[in-house]
């Protein structure tokens, strides 16, 4: 049988680890729950059960994708400190996680979808804003976790760089969204992209969801490419902030010069804007996402 089958060896104590991990995991994943409820004051069993909020549902799956998004860069972290230090650990950078995934949408509420009430529509059931929603915690999510996996140890330093690169979140969701808004007005009479979205635009929102996810995954490269330096906190910032600009609009040039090649033929910009063809915005979703994944892929080999 070992000549068939050739296993790296493990700890012993593996499944401990793992049960720990998994059941903090769990228990954080009903906290987003309880706080989905809490802060915008409505049932989350009346929402889903009652009311078949998909918008709703939407928005909360993805808040809870992006969280175990940044749990996976903490565990095994700190196995090396035993079952005590490993669950402290894997709460605190849990914690963390919602703290920054909260501040995260409620910026990006305010500052990159400034036009929109996010949760009153969401309560409205506009499913276009709750999977734009859903995107976006899952975009800051991939980046937070590379920025975790970048810095080295769990002190005081590293919070620092995490919550740095919250604002690198931040810089590179609203660089990406003022990019299309500006595609969108200008191929559309300067019609605005954040109205479109509001009034239920799925396919726009299939589009500008992979370019989110597309964006968070190829600026996720700089972290393959800056040295982590535990007391360089401006030098830190401004590299990732240099490289994630590069990145997200090297993403842009390339997705646009793909879609002309792979769509050729097709006026996919007037499919998606006016006649909400779901079928090429998902096609553009694939494409941004699929490049962004080669993107990487070079950069952290």
């Amino acid at each position: 049988m070992e000549q068939l089958v050739k296993l790296v060896p493990l700890s012993s104590d593996i499944l401990i680890y793992l049960a720990i991990d998994i059941s903090i995991a769990i228990a954080l994943l009903f906290a987003i729950r309880a706080l989905s409820g809490l802060f915008t004051k409505t049932s989350v069993r009346i929402e889903l059960g009652e009311n078949d909020n998909f918008a709703f549902g939407i928005s909360m799956a993805g808040r809870m994708l992006s969280l175990t998004i940044v749990l996976s860069a903490v565990v095994g972290r700190h196995n090396h400190l035993g079952f005590e230090g490993a669950a402290l650990g894997m709460l605190i950078f849990g914690s963390i996680g919602i703290v920054l995934v909260k501040v995260g949408r409620y910026a990006h509420d305010k500052v990159v979808l400034n036009l929109l009430d996010k949760n009153q529509m969401i309560s409205e059931k506009n499913v276009s804003i709750g999977l734009v929603d859903a995107a976006s915690s899952v975009a800051s999510a991939i980046i937070i976790k590379s920025i975790i996996k970048w810095a080295a140890g769990a002190d005081v330093n590293t919070f620092i760089a995490i919550l740095s690169g919250s604002m690198v979140v931040l810089s590179m969701l609203l660089l990406t969204t003022r990019l299309y808004e500006l595609r969108y007005a200008s191929n559309n009479q300067d019609n605005s992209f954040q109205q479109a979205l509001g009034k239920g635009q799925l396919a726009l929102a299939i589009q500008h969801s992979g370019n989110l996810i597309g964006t968070a995954i190829a600026v996720s490269s700089a972290g393959s490419i800056l040295v982590y330096d535990p007391q360089a906190y401006v030098s830190n910032m401004t590299g990732w902030l240099v490289f994630s600009a590069g990145f997200s609009v090297f993403l842009i040039i390339l997705s646009s010069v793909s879609k002309r090649i792979i769509l050729s033929g097709v006026k996919w910009k007037t499919e998606v804007d006016l006649h909400h063809n779901v079928g090429i915005a998902s096609i553009e979703f694939v494409l941004s996402i699929g490049l962004a994944l080669l993107i990487a892929g070079l950069f952290s080999g």
